[in-house]
């Protein structure tokens, strides 16, 4: 069964950096692309940053030239380096590469506050 355990979140301030990781078992992790998801309560999830198995990336409009995705396949986790937090970053952030088959994770929580 696939497990996904996020990490790394936290308060930080605005125009603050965060480094969110994401740990992948029961899996081959190198052929999948991976992405990550953020949620604020009371909204749907959406889509962040995505990574292909070939390293290709694609971010949401919001946070391109802020967020980095990467990923290294022989730990199997994947990363999202976040600098220049704003206060509407605020959110649960999660990973997956499948929502519709693969349960998802706790989440890590992000809170950008001064």
């Amino acid at each position: 069964q696939v497990q996904l355990e996020e990490s790394g979140g936290g308060l930080v301030q605005p125009g603050g950096s965060l480094r969110l990781s994401c740990a992948v078992s029961g899996t081959i992790f190198s052929i999948y692309d991976m992405a990550w998801y953020r949620q604020v309560p009371g909204s749907q999830r959406e889509l962040v940053a995505t990574i292909s198995s070939r390293d290709m990336t694609n971010y949401l409009d919001s946070v391109k030239g802020r967020f980095s995705i990467s990923r290294n396949n022989a730990w199997k986790r994947v990363y999202l380096q976040m600098n220049g937090l704003k206060p509407e970053d605020t959110a649960v952030y999660y990973c997956n590469r499948d929502p519709a088959k693969i349960p998802w994770g706790k989440g890590t929580l992000v809170t950008v506050s001064s």
